[in-house]
């Protein structure tokens, strides 16, 4: 047997292992990509909605998902933006002007990576058209921020750091008038504008009749004290 007829039945035995082999490389590559393209896709779709679940489940399977060589723009892309997101301003002079800024970088890191994971899987984005190419209804952002700014005043509110002011608000007028003279007169005791009057009571069987005077010593009938 030749070294040509070796080969050509070397050849015919692994061709169908080749062929598998191939086949299989072709499959992982497929799915592969199929994974990082819907991670890709969810956050295109959510860029509008960065606090939404998907948004957050999708930024944080990237390392998982963009392992090959080429992908390393992606994966400083991604840590740049994350480092950011840590950075939230949380006090300090002009911290709504520093929080406006913060919210301008948030939105250009974004487009950033989502550029560099474009670039990855084929496509072509233009940071500005990632920008503002995604629609959102304006009701969605005012909820969001509203809930994020209700989550934020209760967390404030129940650890001491907040407090919460309560307003009596009376039915009418009449009650308005009363709740006032009430409070006056209050107020008129406690700084000594007005006298607290004393009224002695005779007790059960004793001498009856008006007020009587006691002196300091507690001079005077005995009896029972009733102020008014």
């Amino acid at each position: 047997m030749t070294l040509n007829d070796g080969l050509l039945i070397a050849a015919v035995v692994a061709a169908p292992f080749l062929a598998v082999f191939a086949q299989r490389q072709v499959e992982l590559w497929r799915e592969r990509r199929g994974r990082t393209l819907a991670v890709f896709k969810t956050l295109m779709a959510t860029r509008g909605r960065s606090l939404s679940p998907e948004h957050v489940q999708a930024l944080n399977v990237i390392e998982l998902e963009f392992v090959r060589k080429s992908d390393e723009p992606v994966l400083t892309a991604w840590r740049v933006y994350r480092d950011h997101l840590y950075s939230y301003p949380r006090d300090g002079e002009d911290l709504e002007g520093r929080v406006t800024r913060w919210h301008e970088l948030t939105q250009d890191l974004l487009a950033s990576l989502l550029g560099k994971m474009g670039d990855s899987l084929g496509y072509r984005f233009d940071p500005v058209q990632i920008k503002k190419g995604a629609y959102s209804p304006e009701a969605h952002a005012v909820a969001e921020t509203e809930m994020h700014l209700l989550r934020r005043a209760i967390l404030l509110w129940l650890t001491g750091q907040q407090t919460v002011s309560v307003s009596v608000v009376p039915e009418d007028e009449e009650a308005a008038a009363r709740g006032k003279k009430f409070l006056d007169g209050i107020l008129e005791l406690l700084d000594g504008k007005r006298p607290i009057r004393v009224e002695l009571s005779p007790d059960q069987g004793g001498e009856s009749g008006g007020a009587r005077d006691a002196d300091a010593s507690g001079a005077g009938s005995p009896g029972n004290l009733r102020h008014s």
